[in-house]
């Protein structure tokens, strides 16, 4: 019955398209196509190197008095142009992202579409013409895949009605399945990954997502095919959730946003790769994003953090009682000084729980002595805030805590995506910024290249990272084959938040989920080439100072370690196996590789890095590392003439090297 209703929608798409007019655009390098046929519907296919990945499918955008766009819409030219720049980056992997592409852009009454094709990727996204604001009902958006392809999907963790999973913390590991298998009426976030033939991988991503939803993927009545489902804009909501700091959408309007006049609407990204590798240099989010709105954005400092929450404020060997309070805080001031680390977080408990207020702070913390100490010691200090006590007194508490000297926030629990949120996400980036202070968001859906148009926006979440550790099990959430998988999807998207750094590590058989001695899964090298491989410019030291202290030679790499870079050179990967990266800042290159759980000699080629001759330092796998994932061995090595390294990985494995 399914395959005779494919049929049917299929032959529908050509049937209302027989009198079409077909326009296409092609990538610089000639391999990758969109054809676009306009016709009583507006319908577009992809193709690489002469292979369908994207059979025809139909996208439109329903907005005021019924009218749709892109069904029975007049059309009136088509235009073609190319592109040829380059984008100065900040907070990224390189220092410079070039922007090439060829664009058609095809003019109807009352709306434009625009495609764009890259030698990474396809894009395409619809623009008001209307010089009035209006409301847009509806975005159909379907993806119609070639063949029952492979997938790599992230579910919505939550259950039931589609109402019910809007509101999610956006954390899940990926489900491999085929497109024809993809779950009935469960939500997928973006971006997700689909293996076509031949090796060839796509990603699908969104970009500039302003004034509207982020986008969800279901399955679809079409074989192979998914299509885009929104959150409608919030019309009555509910305070609740996580210690009354979530806002809960009660009530929805018929609507999805109210468009402002000539508002241009979200990228659709489909990228393209040859090989896996690829995909980890692919910059398609960041070009495509509403450039810099910061004139001069030289106050945002990147670097590491001393964190609190994921050791559970676990210091020992000290001469006072641990906990949330001023003098453990002014302890992770003093490791941080020591090491050279920028930042200092405190984290949930500061505030007084469940009030959803920033400015009645617990008895045992005096915030303005905290931060004076972090300001002797250079040493600068971010607010935890739950979304609901910030978006309440933004203003207020960025005013007054800028002028104590609080450098920035990490707001969390936000968890929806709705235009009403996507909108919160640029006030508050904007807000930081009048301030000059730094923000990292959690509870939230991936970045969609905010972290470019705000460069103050430091960090996302967004990603089922390492704190899943203080409370499962490896068949709740195993981490090292997530791992392996989340740089060519999640990190596609822009850095991420992951929380890596942890001086206990687990092999399958000796990891165990701890909230106060939690501990990673993998071996130590794995967590020590996490710093390399994950972009993560607001970077996590998870552990404790205690151990930090007691483990000198990984605590200075990964005190050392740039958090953004001038290059980017991916290695050896492949998805789901192993990934293998090299990243440059000056005149040093920092090269990391990891493995899942199938232990492998891994042979990285550095040719491509001109280091032929050059010392490396190299924090590698000990021969005992299957056994006790804490062993390693820091050794060097002259680089031969080729370039060519191998290392031993052990199950869960990893190496990092400093050259």
């Amino acid at each position: 019955m399914k395959r005779i209703l494919s049929l049917a929608v299929l032959l529908a798409f050509v049937c209302a398209n027989a009198l079409a007019n077909d326009y296409s655009v092609a990538s610089p390098d000639g391999k990758l196509k969109a054809k676009v046929s306009v016709g009583k519907t507006l319908v577009y296919e992809v193709n690489y190197n002469g292979q369908q990945l994207l059979a025809p499918s139909q996208i439109s955008m329903t907005v005021d008095k019924g009218v749709t766009w892109g069904v029975g819409s007049k059309f009136v030219k088509a235009l073609t142009s190319a592109r040829n720049t380059s984008i100065k980056a900040q907070n990224y992997k390189r220092a410079v992202v070039k922007d090439r592409c060829n664009e058609l852009q095809l003019q109807f009454k009352g709306f434009s579409l625009v495609f764009r094709a890259y030698d990474e990727g396809v894009a395409y996204r619809f623009v008001s013409g209307s010089k009035k604001a209006l409301k847009v009902v509806s975005e159909q958006a379907d993806m119609n895949f070639a063949s029952d392809f492979e997938s790599l999907v992230p579910y919505v963790r939550e259950k039931g009605d589609i109402k019910k999973q809007f509101h999610n913390s956006f954390e899940n590991t990926y489900t491999s399945t085929r497109l024809s298998a993809l779950k009935d009426n469960q939500l997928i976030f973006l971006p997700y990954v689909v293996k076509a033939d031949d090796g060839v991988k796509i990603v699908v991503a969104e970009s500039d997502v302003e004034n509207y939803p982020a986008m969800f993927v279901q399955k679809n009545s079409v074989a192979n095919g998914v299509k885009a489902t929104f959150a409608p804009y919030p019309k009555v909501v509910r305070q609740g959730g996580h210690n009354e700091l979530e806002q809960f959408v009660t009530e929805a309007e018929d609507y999805l946003v109210v468009a402002k006049p000539s508002q241009p609407f979200p990228w659709r990204i489909i990228s393209v790769s040859a090989e896996d590798k690829d995909i980890l240099n692919n910059d398609m989010v960041f070009r495509l994003a509403a450039p810099s709105r910061l004139a001069d954005a030289s106050w945002v400092k990147p670097g590491k953090v001393a964190w609190d929450w994921w050791n559970d404020w676990g210091l020992y060997k000290v001469p006072f009682k641990a906990g949330i309070n001023t003098e453990t805080y002014k302890y992770y001031i003093d490791f941080a000084a020591k090491h050279g680390i920028e930042y200092v977080i405190l984290d949930e408990g500061w505030a007084v729980n469940k009030k959803a207020d920033l400015f009645q702070v617990v008895p045992e913390i005096d915030l303005k002595a905290i931060v004076d100490y972090g300001k002797q010691k250079g040493v600068g200090i971010i607010l935890w805030a739950g979304y609901k006590a910030f978006d309440r007194d933004m203003e207020r508490a960025c005013k007054t805590y800028a002028a104590m000297g609080v450098i920035g926030y990490k707001v969390d629990f936000i968890n929806r995506n709705d235009a009403d949120i996507m909108n919160f996400l640029y006030k508050a980036a904007e807000t930081c910024a009048k301030y000059k202070q730094v923000i990292d968001f959690h509870g939230i859906c991936p970045p969609t290249g905010l972290t470019r148009t705000w460069p103050n926006v430091v960090n996302f979440e967004g990603v089922c990272g390492q704190e899943q550790n203080k409370w499962s099990t490896i068949k709740q959430y195993d981490q090292v084959q997530y791992d392996v998988t989340v740089p060519f999807a999640r990190n596609f998207a822009g850095p991420m938040d992951y929380t890596q750094g942890a001086m206990l590590n687990g092999t399958r058989s000796t990891y165990h989920f701890s909230n106060s001695e939690p501990m990673s899964q993998g071996t130590r090298c794995h967590q020590l080439a996490e710093y390399v491989i994950f972009l993560s410019p607001l970077n996590m030291l998870c552990d404790s100072p205690t151990h930090y202290d007691a483990e000198p030679e990984c605590t200075d790499f990964i005190a050392k370690i740039p958090v953004v870079w001038d290059e980017t050179v991916p290695l050896k990967s492949e998805v789901g196996e192993y990934v293998a990266m090299a990243r440059r800042k000056g005149n040093r290159w920092y090269v990391g590789g990891i493995t899942n759980w199938t232990p492998r000699d891994l042979t990285l080629d550095l040719a491509p890095l001109k280091v032929a001759g050059k010392t490396a330092t190299v924090y590698k796998d000990g021969v005992n590392a299957d056994k006790f994932a804490q062993d390693y061995e820091k050794t060097t090595l002259a680089v031969p003439a080729d370039g060519k390294v191998t290392f031993h990985l052990a199950p869960g494995g990893g190496v990092a090297m400093v050259i």
